[in-house]
């Protein structure tokens, strides 16, 4: 008997052993109905556990019932297939989205795990095999703690295991009443009786939800914006404590573009406007979007170059000071009270200084509709400015070509321009870099929240122009997450300054990502009208004893959402009160035990 259970564990190892060696993220199938994965990302389980990576997730093979009746059927006859022979298409789709690993029985999910433990004893294996990663098997939770995963992760002692670390995590379904769930004196005696443990020490988490969806007239509206507040501290006095002063507080941002609600909604068609031409180098072809003004773009063009004339031939008019050079001015600066608060107004990206490349970038964004139109306006500026008709002022250091063609004519020394091809489209491009990438320099520095040297980067011309649009993509970005943090969460410059360094150093490395989460440290007092009175929707505690790798821990979990992902939990709760007045939130519990195991 003996020597078949150590045969079959030492089995059991060498498949995981095989699957291993592949060092990708594979799958095995053991003895037709146990699936077995080697994960090298971060799956729902991390959530509860910090473990180490790569690990390996067992679970029971899902049967492809209706797959196989289709193949059979097939088989059978192909020509003699009546209608209702056929798969049910609705349950056929269920079938094809849950056809990943099934939950075990936990006897079954036992024995898996105790084959595991016990090739590591050195007197029961003759396997010779190195460190395997950490073991983690789906549980059915049909047993009355409701054991949703087990686990056992090796500790080494140099490249020997000196002990295994054993997991238990068990987790119920959602209710509104606090009153059920365990106390933190309970839990603590639970862990003391455990271990034997003489001293324990805990530690608190809590996560709120400062900027998600919301509901308006009984709808759930998503926002393309989140923002999570998480909060660590020490010496939890009891379950559901409110976070202390002094955690350690950390914002998780996230942010997709494109939110018509946002205030920068029309930068961001400026900047989707950008990515067009841009695709269109690079294709030949693009969909102009929509025009938003009634007038055609050569219309709006002439209307500029002849309001340039009159000033051109009388000296007044809007543009002022006729065929001077723009110095670039510093950025227009706040007072030090709207410092990073006022973006929600109309002049959130204006600026005072649109040279006359910028002003032409503008009514042409807002009409263009086909290349020709791109062609007949640069046709007819350039035109007059090579006969004089028109001295537009442009900033110095104009990075765009039309602009250094203006700067040119002011010596007299204008190069001369084939417009054909995809030129235009190019000029056009540049001209739109070059404004938006001032218009974001205007806001930042204006605001003292980075330097121009931190943003060369970002205003470099030397790369191709879809990694330029790429660039003023991220900044655009990096400035829709600020209009966050200053409107909504009114933050002040010294949490603003210190997170913009951040994100700016990791774009620089990183390519373009809305799901990026953006972390921001910050003191909870500036944050507290938040969520002081609102419910977390997720908190823990951990009572832990030991040092180093012999630490063990017990925690407690609750969450509004649930931390098991392969169990389908009962949602028949009414999440709001008596009166109607309040809605209360309904949470899942779970509870993670750690075990060890000492190998001599």
């Amino acid at each position: 008997m003996r020597s078949t259970i150590i045969s079959d564990a030492n089995r059991f190892v060498e498949s995981l052993k095989g699957l291993c060696q592949k060092n990708t993220d594979d799958e095995l199938i053991y003895e037709d109905n146990v699936q077995i994965s080697l994960v090298n990302h971060k799956v729902p389980l991390h959530k509860l556990v910090c473990g180490n990576l790569p690990l390996l997730v067992a679970g029971r093979k899902h049967p492809l019932c209706l797959q196989l009746k289709l193949e059979n059927a097939q088989d059978d006859s192909e020509d003699s297939l009546r209608s209702e022979d056929l798969p049910d298409t609705e349950a056929a789709d269920e079938e094809q989205k849950d056809s990943g690993p099934q939950p075990l029985p936990l006897k079954n999910a036992r024995q898996l795990l105790s084959w595991y433990t016990m090739t590591r004893f050195q007197n029961m294996s003759t396997v010779a095999c190195a460190p395997l990663p950490p073991l983690w098997v789906r549980c059915d939770m049909s047993d009355p703690l409701g054991t949703a995963w087990l686990g056992a992760e090796p500790i080494s002692t140099g490249n020997k295991v000196s002990a295994i670390k054993l997991y238990t995590i068990c987790s119920k379904g959602a209710t509104v009443d606090k009153s059920s769930f365990i106390s933190l004196d309970e839990l603590m005696q639970l862990h003391q009786k455990r271990h034997h443990a003489s001293a324990v020490e805990t530690k608190g988490y809590a996560q709120y939800d400062l900027f998600g969806s919301m509901e308006v007239e009984n709808t759930i509206i998503e926002s393309q914006c989140s923002i999570i507040a998480v909060f660590r501290w020490s010496n939890v006095e009891k379950i559901f404590q409110m976070p202390l002063p002094s955690s350690e507080a950390v914002l998780d941002i996230t942010l997709a573009i494109g939110d018509m609600k946002s205030p920068l909604y029309e930068t961001y068609k400026e900047l989707d406007f950008l990515e067009t031409l841009a695709q269109g180098l690079q294709t030949g072809e693009a969909e102009w979007p929509d025009p938003t003004d009634r007038r055609s773009a050569v219309d709006l063009t002439k209307a500029l170059v002849e309001e340039l004339e009159s000033i051109a031939k009388t000296g007044h008019g809007p543009a002022g000071k006729g065929a001077e050079a723009l110095n670039e001015d510093k950025p227009d600066t706040p007072s030090q009270a709207d410092k990073g608060i006022n973006i929600y107004s109309a002049a959130g990206l204006e600026r005072g200084d649109l040279d006359f490349t910028d002003q032409l970038w503008v009514k042409m964004r807002s009409s263009i509709t086909s290349y020709q139109d791109i062609t007949d306006c640069l046709k007819m500026v350039i035109s007059a400015v090579k006969h004089g008709q028109i001295k537009p002022r442009v900033h110095r250091n104009s990075s765009n070509s039309l602009g250094r063609l203006i700067l040119q004519s002011y010596k007299q020394q204008m190069e001369e321009v084939c417009l054909s091809g995809l030129i235009p489209v190019h000029m056009l491009l540049q001209m739109g870099l070059d404004k938006m990438r001032k218009d974001y320099i205007n806001y930042l520095i204006g605001r003292d929240l980075t330097t121009l040297n931190n943003l060369s980067y970002y205003l470099s011309t030397d790369v191709d122009p879809q990694e330029q649009v790429t660039r003023v993509k991220k900044l655009h970005h990096l400035l829709e997450i600020l209009v966050i943090c200053t409107t909504f969460l009114n933050l002040p410059h010294e949490c603003l300054f210190p997170f913009i360094q951040s994100c700016l150093k990791y774009y620089k490395t990183s390519p373009y990502d809305e799901k990026h989460v953006f972390q921001m440290q910050i003191r909870p007092v500036m944050i507290s009208k938040f969520y002081q009175k609102e419910e977390p929707m997720a908190w823990g505690v951990e009572v832990f004893s030991g040092q180093g790798s012999r630490e063990v821990r017990t925690s407690f979990h609750l969450s509004s959402q649930p931390l098991v992902d392969h169990v389908t939990f009962s949602s028949d709760f009414n999440k709001t009160t008596m009166n109607g007045e309040k809605e209360e939130t309904a949470f899942f519990s779970t509870m993670v035990a750690h075990s060890l195991i000492n190998i001599i």
